[in-house]
């Protein structure tokens, strides 16, 4: 992987040591409305729900009758109302998963037509809400890159306006700057380290997305069951190489344990702050880490390390 040019850097800079805007325009955005709202929504996720208040978020788990994940969102308390957000490859399944448990609830779920998602991050980007956001637009607290950020919810033509200044500025975050920057926080994204095999304790989502002391929700049993045993079998790390090309793929090995691979690596990035690609992925539980080697079929083993991750915070 080589270093990226210079103008994925100043990005990169601008989001670490200024401000700087990301289009989320791709996620899937949905509404929840209704009188029944909160019990409802309660009920089909890990984090607790009652205790938003208006124009605050937080991360969430669905999770099926076993743990697994069904789907992981952000959660927005709007007025009357909660938008929902995840990745695009969820959008028909995570509202098929919701309104499979619409029964007896007054609750609606609709996709946000003509509703955008900005977010802004880095140490001034409470000036830049001030600077360039319309009145009347509420900035939400969101810790999605596992740094300080806010959220933007407003509608697609303002959004534009706000788009064309931060590209105008050099401030706009692209998909390769803002996967950089992911990798480098550790923060697990679906289809990459999620997916529907994926407990979540596994990815460390345990302690982002799940209240173990709120009421009863699809797939609590399992958690609060692993919770008690204290482990899962396989963990979240991150990985970096000192040479050689480091490939989301990878399967890891271990000398002590040469019969099958110990782990694999699911996201790769380059780390402007480390000046070289780094890694995410899963370690088997118990495994001697002291030679570690990845491999891809067809390619020389490729000596890497652990890197320690930032302690996630929601």
């Amino acid at each position: 992987m080589k270093a990226p040019d210079a103008a994925a850097e100043a990005q990169y800079r601008a989001a670490m040591e200024a401000g700087a805007v990301a289009d989320l325009g791709g996620r899937v955005l949905l509404g929840l409305r209704g009188a029944d709202r909160v019990r409802f929504l309660n009920g089909q996720v890990t984090s607790d729900v009652k205790a938003l208040g208006e124009w605050t978020s937080q991360p969430a788990c669905l999770t099926n009758a076993k743990g697994r994940l069904c789907a992981e969102v952000r959660i927005t308390a709007v007025p009357e109302a909660f938008h929902l957000d995840a990745e695009a490859g969820l959008a028909d399944a995570l509202q098929a998963r919701l309104e499979r448990y619409m029964v007896a609830d007054d609750v609606a779920l609709a996709l946000l037509e003509g509703m955008a998602l900005l977010h802004v991050v880095g140490p001034k980007a409470r000036d830049l809400n001030a600077e360039w956001l319309p009145g009347g637009v509420h900035a939400v607290t969101a810790r999605r890159f596992g740094i300080d950020g806010w959220d933007v919810w407003l509608d697609t033509a303002r959004a534009g306006e706000v788009l064309a200044r931060a590209r105008s500025a050099s401030v706009l975050l692209d998909e390769e700057v803002l996967e950089a920057i992911r990798v480098e926080r550790g923060v697990p994204r679906w289809g990459f380290e999620l997916g529907e095999d994926t407990l979540p304790p596994e990815a460390g989502l345990d302690r982002t997305h799940i209240d173990y002391h709120k009421g009863c929700y699809v797939g609590q049993e399992v958690i609060s069951r692993i919770r008690s045993v204290g482990h899962v079998n396989r963990s979240l790390v991150g990985f970096a190489a000192d040479d050689g090309q480091l490939l989301p793929g990878m399967t890891l090995w271990s000398p002590a344990q040469p019969d099958r691979p110990v782990g694999s690596v699911t996201s790769v990035a380059w780390s402007f702050a480390l000046e070289k690609p780094v890694g995410l992925g899963y370690l088997r539980r118990g495994t001697l880490v002291g030679g570690l080697t990845a491999r891809l079929e067809g390619s020389p083993p490729l000596s890497v390390h652990l890197r320690e991750l930032p302690q996630p915070s929601p």
